[in-house]
């Protein structure tokens, strides 16, 4: 009798861990919520540099510079007030992986890999922000 009740403890707890564990957060929760809407330049790092330009009105618009315009199902990993890392899952699109460090409102890091389109990518970014949006931005 008194196994049967340790294995019931047991696995009650081992439950608990593992389904808290898994629960997701909300991804504009901390440093994110700090950064300032309006177009944000993306600078990619590499041989070959290049950048983009993007309008956010929040900043777990950024959580996923592969895939900017696409909805995708985000899950939220590790937060801190200058940090953030998460996953995100655009279905057949694709899906990957995202740390961002917060350095200030308007200027972040960003490393991000995945899969995109069936492809492999790897991305490391610098994100500043440079002004109001304009309409060319809304666009890009």
């Amino acid at each position: 009798m008194a196994s049967k009740t340790v294995t019931l403890v047991i696995g009650a707890a081992l439950w608990a861990v593992l389904s808290g564990a898994s629960s997701a957060q909300p991804p504009q929760r901390g440093g994110l919520a700090s950064l300032e809407p309006g177009e944000w330049e993306l600078l990619e790092r590499g041989r070959s540099p290049s950048s983009r330009r993007l309008c956010i009105s929040e900043g777990s618009q950024l959580l996923q510079p592969q895939h900017p315009h696409r909805q995708c199902e985000r899950y939220v990993i590790r937060q801190s007030p200058r940090e953030v890392a998460a996953s995100y899952d655009c279905g057949e699109g694709g899906r990957g992986r995202t740390d961002v460090r917060i350095e200030t409102s308007r200027l972040v890091q960003i490393s991000s890999q995945g899969v995109s389109e069936g492809l492999p990518f790897s991305l490391a970014m610098e994100g500043r922000r440079i002004g109001a949006c304009r309409s060319a931005a809304l666009a890009r």
